[in-house]
């Protein structure tokens, strides 16, 4: 049997020229010109340059007639041809950046992996064949921090059942000693104990007593070390206070995470900040970075060519083939370059509205002096949706005369005072830090101190938040942070 429902829905659909718009939007200038080239080669209706006419081509193509109207046609639906899809995109690291007609030519940053350097040292030993295998599965197991945490054991079978390799736990760890020689010291360790005493090792042996005692500290003391029980330490390595600070300062100038950056390469980074922030005599000018806007034109003979087109006879099928496709190509052009201008536009009012609330800040450079300031804020004054806000904080930069500031940075929640005034949670970390480096560090502060001394200060805060703060700071607890 039959039945006929009617259901009312409520829902929101994107134009694909919304969609690309809001992909350009949350790329960062790095990759912006990487997405311009590869829209300039899919599209050859699409050119560089700066139209000299001042005209606007798609206005002659828009007005004429359509090639559907054909009775033997359908209507051309624009979302038909333009619903593209384009991947995400990621921040780069941070660094440094150059202006002006440096920013033309970027330097590059050449790099290469952790693994490669090392397999390039392993190639000067004078091992065997099999030997080469067993060198080349350890270094592949190396993590990026420089660690091999996989058991020898495990390795031994890896090398059985993948390479048909036979080997015994002495012959790998006489290969695995080998490649712990290797540079950066510390490299292929098992653990941060055998890492720290790797380096020690490998230090000048002019420092002679020295040297031997935080050996011995970090092979017979390490657990001590490590919670900083410094009176057992004394005691079971028979030295004095002094020499055990000399101990400790050696110690902690090593390196415990010799593989370097997390991705396990050795590169430098460049961060290029979407605008340059500049005070002119007390009065801010914002300049969008020059790689963010593109001289863009849609192509002149393009458009010469869909006019000629639209006014042959259009009866003919690869004719009419032709002109729809080179409409779409136009059509394409013209709603890219918008979505370019659109772009460079809703940065400019979002970085303008950051810099109006954020004025004493930009002033000189002092935390303190930010207000609390969340994604509405912004959003409500350049009247934006909050979703558009975020794509732009998430992924752009300002350089200023303090440095080179994410636009994330400069929000945060705020919290209440004596006064009754909010101040931003970066103005209360500030403090929390400024009070843990001026702290006696033989008697360091507890965190229920430190809530007692911000309290005083006039900020009303819980304890828990104080160690929450004092976590993103990356600050150890009281007992961790204690010095002789």
């Amino acid at each position: 049997m039959q039945k006929l429902n009617l259901n009312q829905i409520l829902s929101q659909k994107l134009s694909p020229q919304q969609i690309q718009f809001i992909k350009l939007l949350q790329v960062p200038t790095a990759e912006l010109e990487s997405r311009i080239e590869e829209e300039l080669e899919i599209n050859p209706a699409l050119e560089e340059g700066k139209d000299v006419e001042a005209e606007n081509p798609a206005e002659e193509f828009a007005d004429s007639a359509d090639v559907a109207e054909s009775k033997d046609d359908k209507d051309i639906n624009i979302e038909d041809y333009l619903n593209e899809e384009y991947g995400g995109y990621k921040m780069q690291g941070d660094g440094n950046y150059s202006t002006d007609d440096e920013e033309r030519d970027m330097p590059l940053s050449s790099f290469s992996s952790l693994h490669e350097q090392l397999l390039s040292q392993l190639n000067f030993l004078k091992l065997n064949d099999t030997q080469k295998l067993i060198g080349k599965q350890l270094i592949g197991s190396i993590e990026n921090d420089g660690y091999i945490r996989r058991d020898l054991e495990a390795i031994i079978n890896d090398l059985a059942f993948s390479q048909n390799v036979e080997t015994d736990l002495d012959e790998v760890e006489e290969i695995l000693f080998k490649i712990q020689s290797f540079d950066p010291p510390g490299i292929a360790a098992r653990n941060l104990q055998e890492c720290l005493i790797i380096q020690l090792e490998r230090r000048n042996t002019e420092e002679g007593s020295l040297l031997k005692k935080a050996i011995f500290v970090v092979q017979e003391c390490f657990e001590e070390f490590t919670k900083k029980h410094y009176n057992k330490i004394l005691k079971k390595a028979g030295i004095g206070e002094e020499e055990l600070k000399e101990v400790i300062q050696l110690i902690t100038r090593l390196n415990p995470k010799p593989g370097g950056i997390s991705d396990g390469m050795v590169r430098n980074h460049y961060v290029i900040p979407d605008f340059i922030l500049n005070n002119v005599n007390g009065k801010f000018e914002i300049v969008l970075n020059s790689k963010n806007a593109p001289e863009l034109k849609v192509s002149r003979s393009y458009s010469e060519m869909f006019s000629a087109y639209d006014k042959s006879d259009k009866k003919d099928k690869k004719l009419k083939e032709t002109v729809s496709f080179v409409k779409q190509k136009l059509d394409s052009a013209k709603w890219f370059i918008d979505a370019i201008k659109q772009r460079q536009q809703t940065l400019m009012r979002t970085m303008q509205s950051i810099l109006d609330y954020q004025h004493d800040f930009f002033l000189d450079g002092d935390e303190t002096k930010l207000r609390p300031m969340i994604l509405k804020d912004i959003a409500e004054k350049i009247d934006m949706d909050i979703s558009t806000v975020s794509r732009v904080a998430n992924s752009k930069a300002i350089q200023t005369e303090f440095g080179v500031f994410p636009l994330k940075y400069f929000f945060s929640e705020g919290i209440a005072t004596d006064g009754g005034e909010d101040v931003s949670n970066r103005e209360v970390k500030s403090v929390l830090n400024k009070l843990v480096d001026e702290e006696d560090k033989k008697k360091p502060l507890s965190d229920d101190k430190l809530v007692k001394l911000l309290n005083q200060k006039g900020y009303n805060i819980a304890r828990r938040t104080v160690a929450k703060y004092r976590e993103q700071l990356q600050i150890p607890v009281a007992r961790l942070r204690k010095e002789l």
